[in-house]
């Protein structure tokens, strides 16, 4: 038995199996995609920017989104480093460049660490304020 020959075997099924546990663990850290339903990439908001739903925006999101999600929305909250996933950052492009149709999805329905928030915030009013409110953390 050429005992180099063993050896190298040996190496490379270690090396396998370091890269499947290190896919693993990439995959379990990895968050899933949003599937937002079509009804909601073309739904209107109902509200406006006006002072009164932007500050029940704030107060909502001062109360349910700032522990994860950070007081300007830059997915620094006191919370986000005890997630295995990535808070979003509201103040990026790719963020603001969504319906708010979708952002209204993303409250309502959540997605794995993200919490639903229709029965916590049960208005529907009240969850498009808080969209309205998102908006103000574009970047400038």
């Amino acid at each position: 038995m050429n005992v180099t020959a063993s050896y190298g075997s040996i190496q490379r099924i270690i090396f396998m199996i370091a890269v499947l546990v290190a896919c693993s663990r990439a995959d379990a850290q990895t968050p899933a995609t949003w599937v937002i339903p079509a009804k909601y990439k073309t739904m209107k908001n109902p509200t406006t920017s006006s002072p009164d739903n932007l500050s029940t925006g704030k107060e909502l999101y001062s109360k349910h989104c700032k522990s994860c999600h950070g007081t300007r929305g830059l997915g620094d909250g006191p919370k986000a480093a005890t997630l295995d996933v990535g808070c979003g950052d509201f103040s990026t492009a790719a963020f603001q460049a969504q319906a708010d149709g979708e952002l209204f999805y993303k409250v309502s329905e959540g997605m794995e660490k993200m919490p639903s928030f229709k029965k916590m915030i049960p208005s529907e009013n009240d969850r498009w304020s808080l969209v309205d409110y998102m908006r103000t953390f574009k970047a400038k």
